[in-house]
């Protein structure tokens, strides 16, 4: 595949990957405590919270973007307290990987979500009645149960983040080699005379990195759901 991309075409994928890597990877622990959190817990605001978890799905992408430069630029509030410490988002990859993990969350997080309302919880309440903690309950008896659906809201999450265009484009721009994932590059290429042919390779690259990871994820949750019904 290195032979058929150029070296700037290349760039963009290997950036697309680090980028959902990072972003699933990060968005994952999060994804699960608010998918718990909403499912089992009651609590005052936990509507807002739906609200406000799925609110990337519903507000168009560049509004998001907008809104994380706003937050986390290094003139925002967050932005501005993290620079203090080196950290950075705004127009680098690690800014790519937010938007992109913002964008997936909400994906992540009801396939999630559902899982676990799918557990019978009498399951844990006998772990619970045989003297386990509520932390180790979820270890070794709701976990287990619910990894299909994690494993689905993981590759939903890298799948949408390997797509993420208006949010990551309008937050960290399009710098090629530094900020110019596989989305942006096909827009960029598409925008010059003779960009075509870079852009139906993008395009091909991108449709066998989806497809491979729907392809991965079904085996996997099969694999899972096969060892948790004990077949």
């Amino acid at each position: 595949m290195t032979d058929w991309l150029s070296p700037q075409e290349w760039q963009a994928v290997a950036l697309s990957l680090r980028v959902s890597f990072w972003a699933t990877l990060v968005a994952l622990p999060f994804g699960i405590l608010t998918a718990y959190a909403l499912a089992r817990w009651r609590f005052p605001g936990r509507q807002l919270l739906n609200g406000l978890v799925h609110l990337p799905l519903i507000l168009p992408p560049v509004v998001t973007g907008y809104l994380l430069l706003l937050g986390f630029g290094t003139q925002g509030p967050i932005g501005g307290f993290l620079e203090n410490f080196g950290i950075v988002f705004a127009f680098r990859w690690s800014g790519a990987a937010l938007a992109a993990g913002v964008m997936g969350f909400p994906l992540m997080t009801r396939a999630i979500r559902i899982s676990i309302e799918a557990v019978d919880q009498k399951l844990e309440e006998a772990a619970g009645t045989l003297g386990a903690s509520r932390p180790m309950v979820f270890l070794t008896v709701t976990l287990p149960l619910i990894l299909p659906g994690v494993l689905a809201g993981a590759v939903l999450c890298f799948a949408k983040a390997m797509g993420e265009f208006g949010a990551t484009i309008t937050f960290v721009s399009n710098i090629p080699g530094q900020t110019q994932t596989l989305p942006s590059a096909i827009y960029a290429f598409l925008q010059v005379p003779g960009g075509e042919s870079s852009a139906i390779r993008l395009v091909i690259v991108s449709i066998i990195v989806a497809m491979g990871a729907l392809i991965v994820s079904e085996w996997l949750a099969h694999k899972a759901a096969k060892r948790v019904g004990g077949s």
